[in-house]
């Protein structure tokens, strides 16, 4: 991206609508020095693309919930995909080394990876940290906000994405497609 591309990017890109294609994304490196993309969850039912950080208290209070979403419904076709696209360099707490240090300690059992150069956020029109997409089979975004409605785990009462995630699996449209993200602000630079 030049300069004055950059000068004229809007702050936060529009996010991509319900039922648009998933914009095509490869090669992003993971914590476990793996790469990683669209391609590598062809057979997947459902992706779940969650948009985090190591420093957001609102990423950091669902660590719990993302390992149990993805125990309790990888074995349906479900596939978690923690993506991190906040710059290193004006956060270091950001960097590759404490994203593989979180992915230790929180227990991720499932890929977190680097989006370097917020590509795949700009790509989504990701808002904040703790944003949530859901893309069907076809790759086809289905729901898109928080994944549930309440920072903490005990105070929840409406399990969005879960709720989409049953819908989509039983070939259902998604009842209630859009709802608020919240968390940390992606910093777009």
């Amino acid at each position: 991206m030049t300069a004055l591309e950059l000068l004229e990017a809007p702050a936060t890109p529009p996010t991509l609508p319900i039922g648009a294609q998933s914009p095509t994304f490869e090669d992003l490196l993971g914590t476990d020095g793996e790469r990683y993309g669209l391609s590598r969850f062809a057979d997947r039912e459902a992706l779940v693309l969650i948009f985090t950080s190591n420093r957001c208290p609102t990423a950091k209070a669902y660590a719990g919930r993302m390992r149990d979403l993805q125990a309790e419904l990888g074995p349906r076709g479900v596939q978690v995909l923690a993506i991190n696209s906040n710059d290193p360099h004006l956060y270091p707490d950001e960097s590759r080394a404490r994203m593989a240090d979180r992915a230790l300690e929180d227990g991720y059992t499932f890929p977190y990876v680097e989006d370097s150069g917020q590509v795949v956020a700009r790509g989504f029109g990701a808002s904040c940290t703790f944003h949530v997409f859901l893309l069907d089979r076809a790759r086809r975004v289905r729901y898109e906000g928080r994944f549930d409605n309440s920072r903490l785990a005990e105070g929840a009462t409406s399990h969005d994405l879960r709720n989409a995630l049953d819908d989509v699996l039983a070939g259902r449209e998604v009842r209630v497609p859009v709802t608020r993200a919240f968390g940390c602000s992606l910093d777009y630079v």
